[in-house]
Order: structure tokens, then C-alpha cells, then sequence
């Protein structure tokens, strides 16, 4: 795992913080040990030696030894040649600071020791041992936290792709279906023409600019389908009687684009099929401010009843609710008679 963390990460903690870190301990270790001795500028002499070599230490096996062989899983080899960099390290450390700083190598220590005795050395090593720990578990946390955003951030971005391809689906399918009623209206010499070329212009530009957006205001979303709703009327004249209820506060509501108008253009599409007289009542209501529940009911000829599981429409939407809603939305149909009802329960965005 950690291999596979430092491996998949390019992440860099930037210098800044480096310095940071390395300031805040080396005050920190100055004020400890001062306190210890009772002698802060022996403190900070002997911590400029110590911290140097430390951070030498630190950067040496986050660097290169792990790159070198904990990536590539030569854990042994890894083991050896930081112990012998420990050695290395407590010879430089030990020798520096009796020639620079002090003669007794161990001053904490309570009872008489010299360089190089088993105990100084296990202290000395522990110390370097503590050093690289506590950095490289700093750094581990990073690339843990930096290589989760990541894989989120691509998540969301495939997430998004697949949601516009999904929208860019039913926008070629809605304007295929109105240009078909426009055509036959304009092969009937249909007054009503100009209103459809009208109300298309305005569905062009929801479509073309509104629903770009990942939510937009219900109020919104509803104009769009009653446009729709009137070019269908438009259409099919007296054959079609359509109702649209709002119950409850929807004012700030926020829905995704064009998720319910496939469920009103298959009101037509299945259940205008050899009816002549087409009911279509759409429903919003808005439930303690956290659901909204979607319903849509047509009545259609159950001759036609093999056709209602055909058309790109609901595996659409469908595909698109898993997106957006995992786990979090109750979608379902049912068959009454002569009609047809669908039930959409999705979670309420506020502003």
C-alpha cells in the first residue's frame, strides 16, 4: 500500500511548508533542551549540528532509499543500507559536535558514557530513527490526502463527461421529435406553424444555455416542459388535455436539466399511438423541503402496451439518476387500466 501510494502520487508538499515544519521543530527542540540544560544558547548551537544532519537523514530516505527499494520492494536491501546510514550518520553527528560544540559528546546523560559506548549509540540511532519517522509519516499523510483528491477529482470529472453525454442524448432525440411535428404541420399548411417555430426557438435556447448548468431552478424546468406541453398541443389539438399542479413552496428549488421532460415526451410518443383523446397531468410537489416527488400520468391504448418499455428516453434518465442520485432517489411505474403513471422521488437542492 505504501509503495503503491509513493509510486501513483506525483504530488510535491510545497517548500514553504518544509521550511515550516524544520523552523517550528528547531525552535521547539532549541526551548526543550535549553530548558534541559539551562543553557538555551548551547541549545541552539548543538541543534544547528543535530538538525542539519538530521534533515540530511530525513530527505536522504524519503528521497532515495525508499524510491530505490521499497518501490521496488527490496525491503532487505532497504533495512541494510539505512542502518548503514544511520552508522554514517551517527559518526558524522557525533564527531561534529566534539569538534565544535562541546567535548562531552552526552551531556544529558545522568551517568558517565563516552562516544560510541552501545548506549550513546542506541540513543543517537533511536533519535534518527524518530526523525524519519515522524517525516515520513507527514509525507505518507499527504500523498494520501493529495492522491484521494485526485482519484475524486477524476471521478467527477468522468462523472460529469458521462452526464454530458447523457444531456447531449436527449437534446438530438427532443429537437428530432419537434422538427417531426413541425414538418407535419407544415405539410398541412398549419397556421399553427409560426407558434412552433417560435416556441422551438425558445426551447433552443434553455437547451443551448440553461441547461449547461449542472442545476437550475425548477420554476424553470417547468416552463420548459409547458413549452414543450403547448407545441404538443399545438400538434395534436382537441385530442390532447393536459394539466400541470404544483403543490407546496418550490420557490429556490434547484433540479438538473431536462430530467423530466423524457418522461413527458413518452406520454406522446406511446400514448398518443391510435388515441384520440390523450390525457397528460403532470404533477411537483414539494415534501418538508426535502423531496420533491415528480408524477406524470397518460392515458394510452393498451394495444400499445409492448411499445411503453422502447425508446432511449427512461434508460436516459434512469442512467442519469444513478449518477446523480446514488442510492438517494425512488423511481417507479405503474400500469392503471388505460393509464400509465410515472413517480419520480429525488432530493430537494435549495439555493
Amino acid at each position: 500500500m505504501t509503495a503503491k501510494l509513493f509510486k501513483n502520487t506525483s504530488y510535491s508538499i510545497p517548500t514553504k511548508y518544509h521550511i515550516w515544519f524544520w523552523v517550528s521543530y528547531f525552535i521547539f527542540d532549541i526551548i526543550r533542551w535549553g530548558s534541559y540544560y539551562e543553557d538555551y544558547w548551547y541549545s541552539f548551537k548543538s541543534n544547528l549540528v543535530t538538525f542539519s544532519l538530521g534533515m540530511l537523514l530525513v530527505y536522504f530516505n524519503i528521497y532515495f532509499l525508499f524510491p530505490k527499494f521499497i518501490l521496488k520492494k527490496k525491503y532487505k536491501k532497504y533495512i541494510l543500507f539505512f542502518l548503514l546510514t544511520l552508522c554514517v550518520f551517527y559518526v558524522v553527528r557525533t564527531e561534529l559536535i566534539y569538534l565544535l560544540i562541546n567535548k562531552n559528546v552526552w551531556p544529558e546523560s545522568d551517568s558517565l558514557q563516552s562516544a560510541y559506548s552501545f548506549n550513546h549509540i542506541v540513543v543517537v540511532f533511536l533519535t534518527g530513527i524518530y526523525d524519519v519517522a515522524l517525516v515520513t509519516t507527514i509525507k505518507l499523510t499527504a500523498d494520501w490526502i493529495y492522491e484521494r483528491k485526485r482519484v475524486e477529482d477524476l471521478q467527477k470529472v468522468q462523472l460529469r463527461t458521462e452526464l454530458d453525454f447523457l444531456k447531449a442524448q436527449i437534446q438530438p432525440h427532443f429537437f428530432f421529435n419537434t422538427l417531426n411535428n413541425l414538418y407535419a404541420l407544415t405539410l398541412e399548411k398549419s397556421e399553427a406553424a409560426p407558434s412552433v417555430v417560435l416556441k422551438l426557438s425558445d426551447i433552443m435556447q434553455y437547451v443551448l444555455y440553461d441547461a449547461k448548468e449542472p442545476l437550475i431552478s425548477l420554476f424553470k424546468e417547468i416552463n420548459y416542459i409547458q413549452s414543450y406541453l403547448d407545441l404538443e398541443r399545438l400538434r395534436y389539438g382537441d385530442n390532447v388535455i393536459s394539466r400541470t399542479d404544483v403543490v407546496g413552496n418550490i420557490e429556490g428549488t434547484k433540479v438538473p436539466p431536462l430530467i423530466f421532460l423524457p418522461f413527458v415526451e413518452n406520454c406522446f410518443k406511446h400514448g398518443a399511438k391510435n388515441n384520440d383523446n390523450l390525457e397528460v397531468n403532470i404533477s411537483f410537489e414539494n415534501v418538508l423541503d426535502k423531496w420533491l416527488i415528480f408524477k406524470v400520468e397518460n392515458t394510452f391504448n393498451q394495444l400499445n402496451d409492448s411499445d411503453l418499455k422502447h425508446g432511449i428516453g427512461n434508460q436516459n434518465v434512469n442512467r442519469r439518476l444513478e449518477l446523480l442520485f446514488p442510492n438517494n432517489f425512488d423511481f417507479k411505474t405503474t400500469i392503471e387500466e388505460n393509464n400509465y403513471c410515472i413517480q419520480l422521488k429525488i432530493p430537494i437542492y435549495e439555493n
